[in-house]
């Protein structure tokens, strides 16, 4: 712009220079929270990102066969095999050299196919166990099911049970089966911590009765009657 003469050669005034403020965030803008960050490419930073399951290291089959070895054969059982060879064996000699053949219209088969088979089974399951050994094969540890074997023995309950199968083996001559096997019931009863005494009486001569007559009756075989002779 010129100047001009009849103005006395001033400049016209100029507005004053504003400068450029940056626009400032609103509640909205606020709220949304930062910018999110540049998403990283899969397996930029992880080797181990982006591999298949058969190329990772822990599903290589080379590698789990190396880390676990294969099991040892416990040499401590081929003694329960040599004893059932053992026994298997001597089964099927005496089988066939000291039994007879007694053989009637009663047992058409005799006294030695018995005792034979007995002795081949015995030796198939001495090779069998033989064959799982050698493979490796063992029996699981007994765990010892409900019993907790920190607690120490209770000599109190065994020495009563011992007691009684002893009072038990002295009297039964003497007093007979009922009066002896009774006291061997109710004291078993006792040492095992039943205090129903009246109860456990009477289930002690009932279970010796029906011993009594059981094997006098059902088997043959006469228990001693002791004092009760001639009532039983």
């Amino acid at each position: 712009m010129t100047t001009r003469p009849d103005r006395g050669g001033d400049l016209p005034p100029r507005p004053p220079a504003v400068p450029d403020i940056p626009a400032q965030p609103g509640p909205e803008a606020a709220a949304a929270g930062p910018p999110p960050a540049a998403a990283t490419a899969p397996g930029a930073d992880d080797p181990a990102a982006g591999r298949t399951p058969e190329e990772s290291p822990a599903a290589d089959p080379a590698a789990d066969a190396v880390a676990e070895p294969a099991p040892r054969p416990d040499r401590a059982q081929y003694g329960v095999v040599a004893f059932l060879a053992l026994v298997g064996g001597l089964v099927i000699f005496d089988a066939t050299t000291r039994i007879g053949r007694a053989i009637n219209t009663a047992d058409p088969i005799g006294p030695k196919p018995v005792p034979i088979l007995l002795g081949v089974l015995l030796l198939v399951i001495a090779v069998i166990y033989a064959v799982d050994v050698a493979r490796g094969g063992a029996g699981e540890p007994e765990a010892g099911e409900d019993v907790d074997l920190t607690v120490p023995v209770d000599w109190r309950t065994v020495l009563l049970l011992i007691g009684a199968f002893l009072v038990n083996a002295v009297l039964i001559d003497r007093l007979g089966w009922v009066i002896s096997g009774t006291i061997l019931f109710w004291g078993s009863a006792y040492a095992l911590g039943n205090r129903h005494y009246v109860r456990n009486l009477l289930i002690a001569v009932a279970l010796s009765l029906i011993t009594f007559y059981t094997f006098a009756i059902g088997l043959g075989v006469d228990l001693p009657a002791g004092v009760l002779q001639g009532i039983l």
